[in-house]
């Protein structure tokens, strides 16, 4: 079975970055800290203008938070600083002075649409169905809602989050602004992302900072918004309810 990482290379002033678990890039907490310590050290690299975050494997972007952590949790300091590690990766993507392109080609579900949601501009394949699955478990996608929020709306992503059972087509997901393009094949994805990265290196990158301050404008509180929401998952996490739903996964 192949070990979960995360790599990063630079190449023409692009940085990538990749993350994968054998267990459908799901996100462990070790996998997320090393996943926003990527993002803050690229962001302060003089030799990258843009970065590019994508997954391995080939159907699956991200299935979301760790089944096996979340089912070991056995207090709410761990459950708070679990559903933290999603807060940390969201708000080094929201801080970084560069503009991150998001690489989708399967599907994505829970704390994955919330990877999603942050990236500054983000291409998908015709496989990159979405969910919000967290009621299901009987929590709810706190951590992950402002930054799905502000790309959907409050009216898409309270229709995702409700329906928690269905999958989102990535059509839906690109008429509601998520993505900005859905391509046919995986190889199609990666020529355009590598297209516009290259094309985003010939900009100015002062501009690029005041931009990115710019879009962002309004989350300044999201270091205490997402804790607090952490706090609620952790919670939440421990109740009866949940704790019967997850014995299923074991």
């Amino acid at each position: 079975m192949s070990e979960a990482y995360v790599k990063h290379d630079i190449k023409d002033q692009i940085a990538t970055i990749e993350f994968f678990h054998p267990a459908h890039n799901s996100l462990p907490s070790n996998i997320l800290a090393k996943l926003a310590e990527t993002i803050t050290q690229m962001g302060k690299d003089k030799d990258v203008l843009v970065i590019v975050i994508k997954s391995g494997g080939d159907r699956t972007f991200c299935a979301g938070a760790s089944f096996k952590e979340l089912i070991a949790i056995e207090d709410e300091q761990t459950g708070e600083k679990f559903f933290s590690g999603f807060a940390n990766v969201i708000n080094a993507m929201r801080k970084c002075p560069k503009f991150i392109i998001g690489q989708v080609q399967g599907k994505t579900v829970g704390g994955g649409v919330g990877l999603a949601s942050a990236m500054d501009y983000c291409m998908a394949t015709k496989y990159a169905s979405i969910k919000l699955s967290e009621l299901n478990i009987g929590i709810g996608p706190f951590v992950v809602g402002p930054a799905v929020q502000r790309k959907l709306g409050v009216s898409g992503m309270s229709q995702i989050a409700i329906d928690a059972n269905s999958f989102y087509s990535p059509e839906w997901a690109m008429q509601k602004g998520l993505f900005t393009k859905v391509f046919e094949t995986t190889e199609e994805l990666d020529e355009a992302v590598t297209e516009m990265a290259k094309n985003l290196c010939q900009y100015n990158p002062e501009a690029v900072q005041h931009m990115k301050q710019m879009f962002w404008r309004g989350t300044e509180d999201w270091d205490d918004l997402l804790a607090e929401r952490a706090k609620i998952s952790g919670k939440l996490v421990l109740s009866t309810f949940t704790k019967e739903k997850l014995k299923r996964f074991k």
